[in-house]
């Protein structure tokens, strides 16, 4: 039986990351990249030369073009967050399949508009946090659900923090409150997100407080914070997010029985293989002068880098709404959702001076 065709996607927006997903693109098995808009023919054209893209690439001077383009099954949106909304939905209406960097939305209503746009036309959206994809992360969540060797989760800390420069804290777009408004929250905060929700099987939680001491900029916009997270049978969680304290990305689940550590979640130090470290039932010598029982790490060897494990999910999932009229999975955008609420729920308290926001019933 052949194989079905590559899905074609269009790359909508030059930004620095879409450099990344290009590559992904082309060493998914089950992609190809068939056009790239920007609102310049000439960005547009000197980015698919430095990307070394193919020949075939179409071009397009806009983003309204893209997407009458016929030949273009699905979207990769990296456009500044406070635009997601207009186009993400306008690609929906021309039946494009959406791959949307995070964050989804400048707030979980405007990302309820942009599902509600998906689901009338019937195409898959899926958000752009790579980690999750990467096989150490199935290694992870099999860990957290092993009543063994983790036991009942208790808490979760995660934090995603990098400096930024001087160029970066006044330029980058995650900085501009018109742009990205969301700034480290949406950013970073967004990963730190993510994995407690994870971690809590995407239960979200009852409550969320962020810690008092979050830098603003001039614009309003956060460069840093923190908050605690609570569920209803006392599980707790913490997550830290900064432009402004040196690369770290950690997560700590710490069960009844055992310990999971990962010190690179969202990049692995390598791209071919990635570590954690779990302990089970770890206690002390008879002296208490060493651990019996110290933590172990496993590592997973992965032959694709997991933002093209992210493409070749995406491009299933969109070939088998194509060739085999297949419903849109449902679990990507729910999960967006869940993590766009917490970060809502998080600004909201630093916006109402670190007050508790209550998340039942959202």
């Amino acid at each position: 039986m052949a194989t079905d065709t590559p899905i074609r996607i269009g790359v909508m927006g030059c930004a620095e990351i879409a450099r990344k997903v290009s590559r992904a693109i082309h060493l998914a098995p089950n992609a190809t990249i068939a056009a790239v808009a920007s609102r310049s023919l000439e960005k547009a054209k000197s980015f698919v030369t430095s990307n070394g893209y193919p020949e075939s690439t179409k071009i397009h001077g806009s983003y309204e073009s893209i997407l009458e383009d016929p030949e273009v099954d699905a979207l990769y949106v990296p456009l500044p967050t406070s635009l997601h909304v207009e186009w993400a939905i306008r690609a929906a209406e021309k039946g494009k399949h959406i791959l949307l960097e995070k964050p989804v939305a400048m707030n979980v209503a405007e990302f309820d508009k942009i599902v509600a746009a998906c689901e009338a036309n019937g195409v898959q959206i899926m958000d752009g946090t790579m980690w999750v994809h990467n096989p150490r992360t199935a290694k992870l969540k099999e860990f957290l659900s092993d009543s063994d060797r983790f036991g009942q989760l208790k808490t979760v800390q995660s934090c995603f923090s990098f400096a930024g420069d001087e160029d970066f804290l006044k330029n980058d777009i995650r900085v501009k409150p018109g742009l990205d408004g969301l700034g480290a929250l949406g950013d970073a905060g967004w990963y730190a997100i993510r994995a407690t929700l994870l971690a809590n099987n995407f239960e979200l939680p009852n409550t969320v407080t962020a810690f008092p001491g979050a830098v603003l900029n001039e614009a309003g916009v956060i460069l840093s914070c923190g908050a605690s997270l609570t569920w209803e049978d006392g599980r707790t969680a913490t997550i830290y997010c900064s432009f402004l304290a040196n690369l770290t990305m950690e997560i700590t689940a710490i069960g009844t029985n055992g310990t999971l550590r990962v010190h690179d979640f969202i990049i692995p130090f390598q791209e071919t293989q990635a570590s954690f470290t779990t302990s089970t039932e770890a206690w002390f010598n008879e002296l208490v002068t060493a651990w019996v029982n110290p933590p172990s790490e496993h590592t997973v060897k992965t032959e694709l880098p997991q933002e093209a494990c992210m493409v070749r999910e995406f491009a299933r999932l969109v070939g088998e709404i194509k060739n085999k009229g297949a419903k849109p999975d449902g679990f990507w955008p729910s999960i967006s959702r869940k993590t766009q609420l917490v970060v809502d729920a998080v600004k909201e308290s630093v916006d109402k001076n670190y007050e508790q926001i209550s998340l039942s019933g959202r």
